[in-house]
């Protein structure tokens, strides 16, 4: 059945702050997203010799990549304090905490010394600082989400919503791209030696132009609606546990496949060209580098014609194509470096059609009153499941049976935990219809205090 919201909207606000909300929801994501695209790159090419020394290529390898997971473990923790507190005192407030908290644990990263120097203690360091940053980013993702799409009309969430899904690729994209220009400006030694650290010192730049936007927004339409009548939660965390266990479990199984496939195609497939197929680290990056900028127009193109069709029928059949694509990814990325870019470009492509409604599908599993929390909560638990664990399991998956096949079984059993996921939802009319009953909330009556 078609779920399409066809009533009329609550009113969005002015179009300026449309365009603003959008633009800080987009902007804020790209930023914190690089910083953690940064990480996951320089885990994958530099961080095994610096922090986890070690005769076996692959062990330090596998302890680089378990800094990786870190990032992801910790989100809940983020989705749960975080996500509470823009349930209770707002959706900007609390975006403005995590752009800071992450852009500071990116910078520190920048200048903490290697094991050659500090010993034990900086890989300590280290994975203290991805804890932050998974803490920053757990909080970030649901808020974003609410920014554009809350200012926005309700029957076109699915574009609105997808400003902060392009966040990760955008990000991703200038992640690469400044690594990829250190690769070609300096030498392999310079590179290794200082010259990864120049991209994390960046984050500095770019995390005070995200603060300049974020801080002269206003609140979304409906968490001034949630003040007005009085209804924001008093236990946000313990509401969504309790009274929407069914919309909690299909949020969270729905994104499952999405950050697997994406953990495949700009992650693993890094040290995959490298190390299996005897690519250049040039090469490789180039090759992510094209997807993802492929993906900063399909992933709002995506949310956008969710919005003209069935949500879920869409998101199932990008679910079906992420089972299958993996098949025909790998025998063809043996062939060179055009079949491996063409692999990653159509990867990506998937991945899009599943990430740029997922920000909406989610949000309209929760009431608005509870909307951040539970959109936090099912974002960080699906990473632990999903993205945090991928990357070792491709690696030791591969360690162990020598065969690209394990790993496309992998991702094709996530695609039926996506599959499942997007059964279980509901659809986009019952949360419009809620939009617009609190949107009809008078704006006079007072806000009580927090």
């Amino acid at each position: 059945m078609h779920d399409t919201p066809q009533g009329g909207p609550p009113a969005p606000g002015h179009h300026s702050g449309v365009r603003r909300a959008f633009a800080a929801s987009l902007t804020g994501t790209a930023l914190e997203w690089y910083d953690f695209a940064v990480y996951s790159a320089a885990a994958a090419l530099v961080f095994g010799d610096h922090f986890f020394p070690s005769k076996d290529p692959l062990t330090g390898t596998l302890l680089a990549f378990s800094t990786y997971a870190v990032g992801y473990v910790s989100r809940p923790l983020g989705g749960i304090v975080f996500g509470r507190l823009g349930d209770v005192i707002g959706r900007k407030k609390v975006l403005i905490a995590t752009l800071v908290l992450i852009g500071a644990a990116t910078f520190l990263i920048g200048v903490l010394p290697t094991y050659s120097t500090a010993g034990v203690a900086a890989p300590i360091a280290l994975v203290l600082l991805r804890f932050a940053q998974g803490v920053g980013v757990g909080g970030e993702w649901g808020g974003a989400v609410l920014l554009s799409s809350e200012f926005g009309d309700p029957r076109r969430r699915g574009f609105y919503a997808s400003a902060a899904q392009v966040g990760p690729p955008a990000g991703n994209l200038l992640a690469n791209g400044v690594l990829a220009a250190l690769g070609a400006l300096l030498t392999e030694s310079q590179f290794e030696s200082w010259g990864w650290r120049v991209a994390f010192l960046l984050s500095a730049v770019l995390v005070c132009f995200g603060l300049w936007i974020r801080v002269r927004l206003e609140e979304t339409p409906v968490f001034r609606a949630m003040e007005a009548e009085r209804s924001r939660p008093r236990a946000p965390v313990q509401e969504v546990f309790t009274t929407q266990p069914r919309a909690l479990t299909a949020a969270v199984l729905c994104r499952v496949a999405p950050d697997v496939l994406y953990a495949m195609f700009t992650v693993f497939v890094l040290t995959y060209a490298t190390e299996e197929l005897g690519m250049s680290r040039g090469s490789a990056l180039a090759a992510v580098l094209i997807g993802s900028s492929l993906q900063v127009v399909m992933i709002p193109l995506a949310g956008a014609v969710s919005d003209r069709v069935d949500r879920r029928l869409l998101y199932g059949c990008a679910a079906v194509a992420a089972g299958v694509w993996p098949f025909v990814f790998f025998p063809m990325a043996g062939g060179g470096w055009v079949p491996l870019a063409a692999g990653v470009v159509v990867g990506l492509a998937i991945h899009s059609f599943l990430y740029g409604p997922q920000a909406a599908f989610i949000a309209e599993q929760f009431s608005p009153r509870l909307r951040y929390t539970g959109s936090s909560l099912a974002y960080t638990l699906a990473g632990v499941i999903g993205g945090a664990v991928a990357p070792l399991l491709f690696t030791a998956l591969l360690s162990a049976y020598g065969s690209w096949v394990p790993l496309a079984l992998y991702i094709a059993v996530t695609a039926v935990v996506t599959l499942a996921g997007v059964y279980l939802g509901r659809g986009a009319q019952a949360a419009a219809d809620e939009d617009a009953m609190l949107a009809a909330t008078p704006a006079q009556k007072p806000a009580d205090a927090v």
